[in-house]
């Protein structure tokens, strides 16, 4: 069995957009990503290490643990051995209180990346290969958290692009959510249902070959 490590945020934790309910396992796209590939022949498991509000790498002035970087080695020691990480964050980057653009943000991955493949894992054990997922660009925000997001969808713009090229010097995979899906139109932010499920399909097959190699 192969172990994936999905390191995210509450685009992958699976909240529901417009409420604090979050979609059942089976309906957010690490859930979906699992039951497809194994429904394939592929046997994985996918763990979900998705945290609301997390940022690459810094701190939500009123929310304590939302720093990317900080214990993230010490997960992959704790998951290993991986496979392939999966690491998707950058919107909260853009969040109100952050002046940060998408150069920023790509740094950010950068220094995640960076952070895995220096983790103390134990000897012999592989390096998992890492797959960098751009978030959807932002939208409008609406609703309930529309201040908390007030302005991201100027300050993201070019973040696929940013980590694109961020990858390519770093040499390891990179994934645009963005051609799968939009963000939800309720609140311009997280994703939907149908979403979900349709980031999940876009992601097999470039897992499928990862994994193959």
């Amino acid at each position: 069995m192969k172990h994936l490590l999905v390191y995210a945020d509450s685009l992958s934790w699976g909240i529901v957009p417009g409420t604090r309910q979050r979609l059942p396992f089976d309906e957010r796209w690490p859930g979906l990503l699992e039951i497809t590939l194994n429904a394939a022949g592929q046997n994985v498991r996918v763990t979900e290490d998705c945290l609301n509000g997390r940022r690459t790498v810094w701190d939500d002035p009123f929310k304590p643990g939302r720093n990317g970087l900080t214990g993230l080695a010490q997960r992959i020691e704790a998951h290993s051995p991986l496979a392939l990480v999966l690491l998707m964050l950058g919107t909260n980057d853009f969040q109100s209180m952050h002046p940060h653009n998408a150069w920023h943000s790509a740094q950010g991955i950068a220094a995640l990346v960076r952070e895995i493949r220096s983790a103390p894992i134990e000897p012999g054990m592989p390096q998992p290969l890492i797959l960098v997922i751009a978030p959807p660009a932002l939208q409008t925000p609406k609703g309930p958290i529309a201040p908390k997001f007030a302005g991201g969808e100027h300050k993201c713009v070019g973040l696929a692009l940013a980590y694109q090229q961020i990858c390519q010097e770093l040499q390891c995979h990179f994934f645009d959510a963005g051609n799968a899906t939009p963000t939800s139109a309720v609140d311009g932010v997280h994703l939907d249902a149908p979403q979900h499920r349709t980031l999940a399909l876009a992601l097999v097959q470039k897992v499928t070959q990862l994994l193959s190699n």
